[in-house]
């Protein structure tokens, strides 16, 4: 989840989880809890994980024009509606097919209420205001999230994964009630176009003909024919969303506003930075599960000392833009957090947390605490209040969608270098070619992968240890590639952000 977004969806991430974990057992898949009959009917997991946040980030353009055209209190409460109504969906879904589709109408309303969030308050506070009001909304996101991965982890092992879902309800009715009474609208009172339904459609079918080539790419290589033809579908869309966009009078991503320098440069900065934080957040969870041995709440609390920096220096933060501007925060706080994702690389396959995950955490918390304000800031105060809805829409589908490409790039740098070293390790073990064939078609789980039953356990312990070992060495991979897109971000923000 991005910090400092909105969200009322405490188990947004777990599938992800599960769904690294997975093995079949007894018939059910764990990544959602429904019964499977196959292999290829368990891939739909994956669908499941990538279907709220492919709705999402596609949406949230078109969420924000609708803020800011018809009330961005009316649509935010819509939003919250939606989304609440789509966990009771998720709660009783009895087959995977319906966990898709409620997850991706969860996506919609999120859509509808993440941009509203940041658009009310640009629109309730004044410029010199605004820095450390976006750091308290920051920093109380911060521990609400907080609570979202150590309860749904608890629920998840002693309950069920049916009931991270139901937390959203109640949760919903106090915001709804809230907006309700506290809350005044604001809108653009000079937007009276059409609703860009088009464009909407031409963003989704973009970003889910790319994020399903990247993903499938890894099983059956980019030489396959659906593949290519993904990936080529899901690019010329892309380029005619954006020549719709520019013949629109009233699109849902405006192009003039990229043509705003600090705008374009936080932009750029969220597009590495969130790529960055998504491998983090997808890939440190089944570090700890699959190979640390972790317990589900347990890998939920390890990212507790994130959070609570987070919510402790979010305040602060905001208001550093008063004090030195938006230019410093943006180039410091991302090398803060490129060390932090160096630290990572630390980390064997065993040790104590305290001297192995638990300073990357804290390097990395404080790296995002010192950017993300300074960075939303940045966004809200470069377009005037009346775009406050679009111009957060934007911000929000960039950092989604960064994190959807970054998982399925990612994945498959993790994937390519975990088969690499699963060769050489195999080869001098001069492991038997049937146990070399069984591992093979177990490669794409990763540290999940099953081992033949009918091994001795002496084989069997070597074999696991050298599954663990590769997906370390893929884990380390992919953190030296988050520090490099942390240090492109802070980059970003040193050559075109301007000093204020």
């Amino acid at each position: 989840m991005r910090p400092g977004a909105a969200s009322l969806d405490a188990g947004r991430d777990y599938p992800r989880v599960e769904h690294g974990i997975h093995r079949r057992h007894g018939g059910e898949c764990r990544a959602t809890g429904v019964a499977v009959e196959s292999q290829c009917q368990c891939r739909r997991c994956a669908v499941v994980v990538e279907s709220y946040t492919l709705f999402l980030a596609a949406l949230l353009l078109l969420g924000g024009s609708l803020g800011d055209r018809f009330g961005r209190t009316k649509v935010f409460s819509i939003g919250i509606a939606v989304f609440a109504l789509a966990s009771i969906w998720c709660g009783f879904a009895p087959s995977i097919h319906q966990l898709i589709m409620a997850r991706a109408a969860q996506g919609v309303g999120g859509a509808l209420l993440v941009p509203g969030s940041l658009a009310i308050i640009s629109a309730t506070f004044n410029e010199k205001e605004r820095g450390q009001a976006i750091g308290t909304w920051s920093g109380a996101t911060a521990i609400t999230t907080a609570l979202g991965p150590l309860l749904g982890g608890w629920l998840i092992e002693h309950v069920s994964w049916r009931a991270v879902f139901f937390l959203n309800v109640p949760l919903a009715l106090a915001v709804i009630a809230v907006v309700i009474l506290f809350v005044p609208e604001s809108r653009d009172e000079e937007d009276a176009g059409r609703i860009d339904l088009i464009g909407a459609a031409l963003a989704t079918l973009s970003l889910g003909g790319v994020v399903f080539g990247l993903i499938e790419s890894s099983r059956s290589g980019f030489q396959n024919v659906i593949v290519l033809a993904s990936l080529f579908g899901g690019a010329v869309l892309g380029v005619a969303f954006v020549f719709v966009e520019s013949q629109l009078h009233s699109p849902m991503m405006p192009l003039e506003l990229f043509r705003i320098r600090n705008f374009t440069g936080a932009n750029l900065l969220t597009l590495f930075l969130y790529s960055a934080l998504a491998g983090t957040l997808f890939f440190l969870p089944l570090n700890l599960i699959q190979v640390q041995k972790y317990s589900a709440t347990a890998a939920g609390a390890a990212s507790l000392p994130f959070i609570l920096i987070m919510f402790g220096l979010s305040r602060w933060s905001g208001g550093l833009v008063k004090r030195y501007g938006s230019r410093l925060p943006l180039v410091i706080g991302p090398v803060i957090a490129a060390v932090g994702f160096a630290l990572f690389i630390r980390p064997e396959t065993s040790g104590s947390y305290w001297t192995t995950f638990f300073p990357a955490i804290v390097v990395l918390g404080f790296g995002m605490a010192v950017s993300v304000a300074p960075l939303t800031t940045t966004v809200m105060n470069s377009v005037r209040e009346n775009r406050a809805g679009i111009a957060s829409g934007i911000n929000n589908a960039v950092s989604r969608t960064a994190g959807l490409l970054a998982i399925a790039v990612l994945g498959l740098i993790m994937f390519h270098a975990f088969s690499t070293c699963m060769d050489r390790r195999l080869t001098q073990l001069n492991v038997q070619p049937e146990v070399r064939a069984a591992l093979n078609s177990q490669r794409m789980k990763l540290a999940a992968a099953e081992l033949p039953p009918n091994l001795d356990q002496a084989t069997t312990n070597s074999l696991k240890e050298v599954i663990d070992e590769c997906f370390v060495s893929g884990f380390r991979r992919v953190m030296m590639c988050g520090a490099a897109l942390a240090l492109a971000s802070s980059l970003m923000a040193f050559l075109i952000i301007r000093r204020e």
